[in-house]
C-alpha cells in the first residue's frame, strides 16, 4: 500500500528519525588533479552535486542524471548506489568491512524536497540499502526498518540476497581475527561514509547516506548514518547537510540538522559547517583521536565543508567543473 494512500485511509501517524554519517578514507581517482579550496558567491548554482570525499565516479553518476533534466532524488540515489557496488570500496555497501561476528550491516538513509525520508539499519545481504530506505520512504507508513524486517521487506520489494564479504574482506577479518583489536586512525579509516546532496534544475535538494559502519563494531552497532538529522538533513526552504566521521560524536550533537539550522539563521555553509564542528569539540575538549567532517549546501547552490584533522575533502560537480575540494580543519 503506498504511503501517501495509507496514511489518508488511517489514523496511524508516525514519527521517526533517519539520516547518516561515518569516516574514513576516500578515493583516489584522478590523483594528479588540484584539490581547491571551495568558493563562496551570491551566485545561484544549480543543477549541482556534492558528496564526501573523493568519489568521483559517484558524482559522476549523479550530474549525469542532473544534466538530463532528472530530479535531484534520483541523483543523490544513483550516485551512491555506485559505491554500494563497487567491492574495491570496502567501507561501503558490497564489501564492506563485517563486524565482530564477520556479517557485513549495513545503513542507509535518503530525504527529498518534500521532507519525507526513509532509512534501513543493521540491513544484511542487499547490495543497495539507499534504493531499500526509498523504498520505506515510498511504500510505508514508517521511516526506519531494522534488521532482519528491513532484509524482509526487501526481498518483499523485489531485492536479491547477495553474500556482501568478498575475498579481500574475509581475509582481512581473518587476520584481524589474531588480535580483535579495535581502533581508528585518522583519515585512514577502518569505516567511512558516502553522504550526498544534490540541486536539481527546479531548485529542489535531497539528500542519501550510505555506509557499512566501522569495520569489527561490536554486533547491533548503528551510527549517525542513517539517522535524519544526525548525518543527514534536508530542507528544501534552505540547504542540507550530511557528516562523516565517528557517527556517535555527530548523533550527540544532531549535527547535519544544527548545520542546517545555522544556515537557516543566515550563516554560510562554511560558516555552518564550522560551528557544527566546533560545538563537537567543546564537548571533546583536548581530544584528538577521532575525526569528523560535515559537508552543506545552501538554497543558492554555494557548498562549505569543515572537519576536526586536515584531510577531508567533497567532490563537486556543476556546469563550473568537477572538482575535489579540500575543507580546513579545527587542527590544522
Amino acid at each position: 500500500m503506498k504511503r501517501r494512500k495509507f496514511l489518508k485511509n488511517s489514523s496511524l501517524t508516525t514519527v521517526g528519525i533517519v539520516s547518516a554519517s561515518a569516516l574514513a578514507s576516500c578515493k583516489t581517482e584522478n590523483k594528479t588533479e588540484e584539490n581547491t579550496l571551495a568558493p563562496t558567491s551570491s551566485e545561484t548554482i544549480k543543477p549541482i552535486v556534492v558528496c564526501t570525499w573523493n568519489f568521483h565516479n559517484a558524482t559522476s553518476k549523479a550530474w549525469e542524471v542532473l544534466s538530463k533534466g532528472g530530479n535531484a532524488l534520483d541523483a543523490v540515489e544513483q550516485g551512491v548506489m555506485v559505491e554500494e557496488a563497487d567491492e574495491t570500496n570496502e567501507t561501503v555497501g558490497k564489501g564492506g568491512r563485517p563486524d565482530r561476528d564477520g556479517n557485513v550491516t549495513l545503513d542507509a538513509c535518503i530525504m527529498d524536497k518534500d521532507g519525507n525520508c526513509g532509512s534501513v539499519v543493521y540491513l544484511q545481504n542487499i547490495v543497495h540499502p539507499v534504493s531499500v530506505a526509498r523504498k520505506v520512504m515510498e511504500e510505508t507508513p514508517h521511516i526506519i526498518l531494522a534488521g532482519k524486517g528491513a532484509e524482509k521487506f526487501a526481498y518483499e520489494q523485489g531485492f536479491e540476497k547477495e553474500d556482501l564479504l568478498t575475498e579481500s574482506t574475509r581475509k582481512q577479518y581473518q587476520e584481524w581475527l589474531k588480535t580483535s583489536k579495535y581502533e581508528t586512525t585518522i583519515n585512514i579509516e577502518n569505516h567511512d561514509t558516502i553522504g550526498m546532496l544534490a540541486i536539481d534544475a527546479n531548485g529542489d535538494i535531497s539528500g542519501a547516506c550510505t555506509t557499512s559502519g566501522m569495520a569489527y563494531k561490536v554486533v547491533g552497532r548503528v551510527g549517525d548514518s542513517p539517522i535524519i538529522g544526525a548525518g543527514l538533513y534536508v530542507d528544501n526552504e534552505v540547504g542540507g547537510a550530511t557528516a562523516t566521521g565517528v557517527g556517535e560524536e555527530v548523533i550527540r550533537t544532531v549535527g547535519s540538522f544544527l548545520i542546517v539550522e545555522l544556515m537557516r539563521q543566515g550563516k554560510s555553509p562554511q560558516e555552518a559547517c564550522e560551528e557544527g564542528v566546533k560545538r563537537i569539540m567543546k564537548k571533546n575538549e583536548g581530544r584528538e583521536d577521532f575525526q569528523i567532517g560535515f559537508l552543506a549546501i545552501n538554497k543558492n547552490g554555494e557548498t562549505g565543508g569543515y572537519c576536526v584533522h586536515p584531510g577531508f575533502t567533497y567532490r563537486e560537480y556543476s556546469e563550473k567543473g568537477h572538482e575535489n575540494r579540500q575543507v580546513k580543519s579545527f587542527y590544522s
